[in-house]
Formats: structure tokens, C-alpha cells, sequence
């Protein structure tokens, strides 16, 4: 966003909610009293910032990066398919695991939309099920394969608490004595994953299967420690958001600027 910012001309501030919800809704509000031109959001909770994002749309230009919000009145949405990179992410699991066992899910939490979108495509991906974006499977769900081949037996949130996101593995580990595999879906929760089978002595043992590109994530891969992980391009992320805000400010239409019809500008992810 602040390549961006030079690159194009355009005063940005980036603002990150330390506090949650409560800090991204005071940021919000904020920025709406200030008379900003144009917001890029990331929301934490969509569904329960509907009127906040509404609001905002109704005040200024505003795209959701990163994250989106449907059902808002966000002009569009720019990233990655969290559901194709989570499919993508699930046939990372069958390659770490060919002959099949248990593996569990551990994520930051499940009211982002990128979050649900994420963990349903590996589900939906390790158990070759047909793709449905809108399939929400419970966060307490544990599910066998129709061949009993592949087994997901729980899936673990931290609320980004590093000490409880490793002590999720440690505790799948310990209910779980032949878990094959760990997949880390948000950035901090493989090195968190590498420290705990570390102590546990199943390093190489148990499979990391992962996202983002963590320094730790991508030594992993270098040690033979990670089989793999799924990155995006936050830098586009940025950098397009401020583009489009700026053509958005100057009348250019959503086509004009590279968008779908639906509102949606695809950055794919990569494995």
C-alpha cells in the first residue's frame, strides 16, 4: 500500500487493529469522520460488519483486500480464491500423506470469510469432493474419506494466541498419537506447528502442510521439515488496492480497472 501510495500519487495511511473487531470498527469510523477518499479493509468479522462496512460504502469508496465481505456494499473484493487455494492446500495433504491417515486443521479463527473459504477447500479438496464455495462443514466436524483412506479429526482456533496455537498441536499430538499430518493455514501457525513436533520428537514423522511464507515455513521446505505451502501476493494485494482507489476517486469503472463482473480481481495463489 505505501508503494503504492508513491508510485501513484495517493496520501496512505495503513492502519492495523490491534484490539480486534472493536479497533477495526473505531479505526473505521474514524476514517469516515476524517473524510478519507477511498478505503482498502481487510474485515475481521464480515458478518457482523455489515452496517459498519455499509456505513463507510456509503460515505466513501470502499474495496475489502485480503478478506471480503459479501453481502456488503463494498465496490469489490481483491485476493486470491481463499476456496481454490484451500482445495489447493488439500491436495498439498494428499501428496504429504499418499498412503492416507489423520490430519487436523489449525487456523487463527473461522468468522473471516477468507478463514471458512480456506478450510472448507482443504477439506473439500483431500476428500475429492465437487467443488461448492458455500459447503460449510462444523468446526467440530471430524470426517472419513468414503475409502476411510484420509481422516480429518478435529479442527484447532487460537484466536491468534501464539502459546494456545502451539499447544493445539501439542494437544492433537497427545489425543492423537498416529496424526499423520498438520495443516497450518494461517502464516504464524507453522512455526508454532515446527517448535511442537520439535519437542515432541515427530519432526519429518508427522507431516506440515502450510500457508503463507513464513521464514521458518520456507526454511521447513528447505529442511525437509514442510512438504509445502500455498503463498499469496499480499504486496499486490497493497499496491492494487491503492490503485484502484485512486482510479475509483478519478470515475474509472470497475472493468477499466481489471475487474470480473462480478467485482472481484483475482491474484491466484501458488503452490
Amino acid at each position: 500500500a505505501l508503494a503504492g501510495g508513491e508510485e501513484y500519487g495517493v496520501d496512505v495511511t495503513v492502519l492495523m487493529p490491534a484490539g480486534g473487531i472493536t479497533d477495526q470498527k473505531n479505526q473505521v469510523e474514524d476514517l469516515i469522520t476524517k473524510g478519507v477518499a477511498g478505503i482498502a479493509i481487510s474485515p475481521i468479522d464480515p458478518a457482523n460488519q455489515i452496517d459498519l462496512i455499509n456505513k463507510a460504502a456509503a460515505k466513501t469508496k470502499v474495496i475489502t483486500h485480503d478478506s471480503d465481505a459479501p453481502g456488503t456494499d463494498r465496490l469489490a473484493y481483491i485476493g486470491m480464491d481463499n476456496y481454490i487455494a484451500g482445495r489447493m492446500c488439500g491436495e498439498l495433504v494428499k501428496e504429504a500423506i499418499p498412503e492416507g491417515g489423520k490430519f487436523a486443521i489449525f487456523i487463527g479463527r473461522l468468522e473471516q470469510d477468507n478463514a471458512r473459504r480456506r478450510r472448507q477447500g482443504v477439506i473439500d479438496g483431500a476428500f475429492e469432493r465437487p467443488n461448492d464455495p458455500d459447503r460449510n462443514d462444523a468446526p467440530d466436524a471430524q470426517i472419513t474419506s468414503e475409502d476411510g483412506k484420509f481422516q480429518l479429526i478435529g479442527t484447532y482456533t487460537d484466536q491468534f494466541d501464539r502459546a494456545r496455537g502451539k499447544a493445539n498441536v501439542e494437544d492433537a499430538l497427545s489425543r492423537h498419537p498416529d496424526l499423520a499430518c498438520v495443516v497450518c493455514l494461517f502464516g504464524y501457525n507453522t512455526p508454532l506447528a515446527l517448535e511442537a513436533l520439535g519437542g515432541a520428537d515427530k519432526l519429518r514423522e508427522v507431516k506440515i502442510v502450510a500457508f503463507d511464507e513464513d521464514p521458518a515455513t520456507l526454511q521447513g521446505i528447505i529442511d525437509g521439515t514442510v512438504a509445502g505451502t500455498i503463498v499469496q501476493d499480499p504486496f499486490r494485494y497493497g499496491k492494487d488496492s491503492i490503485r484502484v482507489l485512486k482510479g475509483l476517486h478519478e470515475g474509472l469503472s470497475l472493468d477499466a480497472l481489471g475487474f470480473d463482473s462480478g467485482g472481484f480481481l483475482d491474484i491466484p495463489a501458488r503452490t
